[in-house]
């Protein structure tokens, strides 16, 4: 696998980072091909607009040129493995005078969007 490095003028989209996988639209033959996972994200102080993303990239796949339409997508094995900075608060209460038990909880999660 070799590292593709791509600099970018502008700042990068706020969900991007280090472990999704970079893409692009290859413009001359319209075909979308897969870079692979993003390694390293070097953003420089906001004075300074030049942003390097590292990839490391899959064997026999050829850098963008700058024509083409760059973009990424989420590793769906890192984004649904999971819970992350998301909590769920559960509180039972019985109203009845008459004896109960819980025998069972059971729970249904998905990843909403964003």
């Amino acid at each position: 696998m070799a590292a593709i490095t791509l600099t970018f003028n502008r700042p990068l989209p706020e969900g991007v980072q280090v472990g999704d996988i970079a893409w692009y639209l290859d413009i001359s033959e319209g075909v979308e091909v897969q870079m692979g996972p993003i390694i390293i994200i070097q953003e420089t102080p906001v004075t300074v607009t030049p942003i390097t993303m590292i990839i490391n990239g899959a064997a026999g796949v050829n850098p963008p040129t700058t024509a083409d339409f760059i973009f990424y997508v989420k590793d769906p094995i890192a984004t649904v493995g999971q819970l992350k900075g998301y909590y769920a608060e559960v509180q039972f209460r019985n109203n009845s005078t008459k004896y109960a038990e819980l025998y069972s909880v059971g729970s249904e999660i998905f990843e909403s969007s964003k």
